[in-house]
């Protein structure tokens, strides 16, 4: 049985924020508010914290009425005329298409979580010896780094040329 390009795009999505929901209940059931569990030594470690802000905790000092239109309304816009933008552009190819998804799974299991705890569960942080670091993010925000960095390759490399 050969899925809609529509039922894909649903499902690509649906999978996405259900693998996020998934993993951050397991945390919020797991581990107790900042809770450090070492997972390969100090270089893959998971720390269980609610961010009220954007990437990196950015915006957590915001007023509510900010909080609400920058971290609520706004992308709940923007991830609105993706998906509008995903299903209805029959001309995006499987990469980009895959890639505009994960995005979307993303950002929608992101904004569920503001919606429902008022904030983000975060759990991973990775530390290569100071050469690399990260702050601490989810799966869902892997999903949308995902689909960013296939994007660009995507675009990148791309055999389709603009006319």
């Amino acid at each position: 049985m050969k899925l809609t390009r529509t039922t894909s795009i649903i499902l690509i999505i649906a999978f996405n924020i259900l693998i996020d929901q998934v993993s951050k209940v397991l945390v919020r059931a797991n581990f107790a508010y900042r809770e450090v569990k070492n997972l390969i030594g100090d270089t893959f470690v998971m720390q269980y914290v609610e961010n009220e802000g954007a990437f990196l905790g950015m915006g957590s000092d915001m007023n509510a009425t900010l909080k609400l239109l920058f971290l609520l309304i706004l992308p709940t816009l923007v991830l609105g005329y993706l998906i509008y933008y995903i299903i209805t552009n029959k001309s995006l190819d499987k990469l980009s298409l895959i890639s505009l998804c994960c995005i979307a799974g993303g950002g929608i299991a992101n904004v569920f979580d503001r919606i429902a705890f008022g904030s983000v569960t975060d759990f991973f942080h990775i530390d290569l010896g100071g050469v690399f670091r990260t702050g601490i993010f989810n799966v869902a925000d892997m999903s949308v780094t995902f689909g960013m960095i296939v994007l660009l390759f995507a675009t990148i490399f791309s055999k389709k040329k603009i006319k």
